[in-house]
């Protein structure tokens, strides 16, 4: 992104206004043709001193940085996404925080300073929480309100057990962590070049009774109804509630036609 100059005060508050209305920083820094970390800046002066925030002040150095650098404003930093700042993703690494903050405070630092103002500030390197941006909360409380009522007069109906079913896949590919070595010559660990996993398949009820198989090749409809077949001669004169997800070997004809063609199987499936 172009950035140009800019000393007059007006601009800059015709800017921050913009973001107090609600403007998202990436527009108003498209619009103004500024960096994001420039606007982020200014927003940060303007909360604490108001206009007198976005005059102009002569840089000092390092010194400055100490002193205006607190805890509370890198933990500011970090509750938003590096992505506002022009990066592809949102995640913080240390070169991304030192990258910001030079641009922020106009200084070089180096990367051991900025692990160690993080580590003073609370802040810690994590791996995230996955949050899927795909899930609908509304077709969830759809389902909580109408699926789960229906699941439970079987349950009674029937005095059927409850199961959950789901399959996944575990590679046989090597995974290799990180490990100490002398500088310019990588570590090498002997691992097998072949392919391979296992497709596991199981079933946990609410009383915690887990039904499992595996198999050596990919899950399809057949899988899926041998499996449900396992669980009847389990429970040979029990009903089953299984509660699975719309997977296409569970959707699939010749699956529904074979649970349509069990009494004692009765199936719900996830939104």
């Amino acid at each position: 992104m172009f950035q140009g100059r800019y000393s007059n005060v007006d601009f800059r508050v015709r800017a921050v206004e913009a973001v107090e209305r609600g403007m998202a920083i990436g527009q108003v820094a498209e619009a103004f043709r500024i960096d994001r970390s420039t606007l982020f800046r200014w927003v940060r002066r303007f909360q604490a001193d108001g206009d007198d925030g976005l005059k102009r002040k002569a840089g000092s150095g390092r010194p400055r940085l100490l002193e205006d650098l607190e805890e509370k404003d890198l933990r500011q930093l970090i509750l938003f996404p590096a992505s506002d700042f022009g990066y592809e993703t949102d995640l913080w690494t240390v070169g991304r925080v030192q990258h910001v903050i030079e641009d922020l405070y106009d200084i070089r630092l180096s990367k051991n300073t900025i692990w160690r103002r993080l580590r003073d500030a609370g802040l810690t390197y994590q791996k995230p929480e996955r949050q899927y941006f795909e899930a609908d909360e509304e077709a969830r409380q759809e389902w909580l309100r109408t699926e789960v009522p229906r699941i439970r007069r079987a349950v009674r109906k029937y005095r059927a057990i409850l199961y959950f079913q789901d399959e996944s896949n575990v590679s046989l590919t090597a995974f290799l962590g990180k490990t100490w070595g002398i500088c310019g010559h990588t570590p090498r660990v002997p691992v097998t070049g072949k392919r391979g996993g296992v497709s596991a398949m199981s079933a946990l009820s609410g009383q915690g009774r887990l039904l499992f198989n595996l198999f050596d090749k990919r899950i399809t409809s057949v899988e899926v109804i041998h499996f449900l077949g396992q669980m009847l001669a389990f429970h040979k004169r029990r009903h089953l509630v299984v509660v699975m997800d719309q997977a296409p070997p569970h959707t699939s004809h010749k699956t529904m036609s074979y649970i349509e063609s069990q009494p004692r199987l009765h199936v719900f499936r996830l939104f």
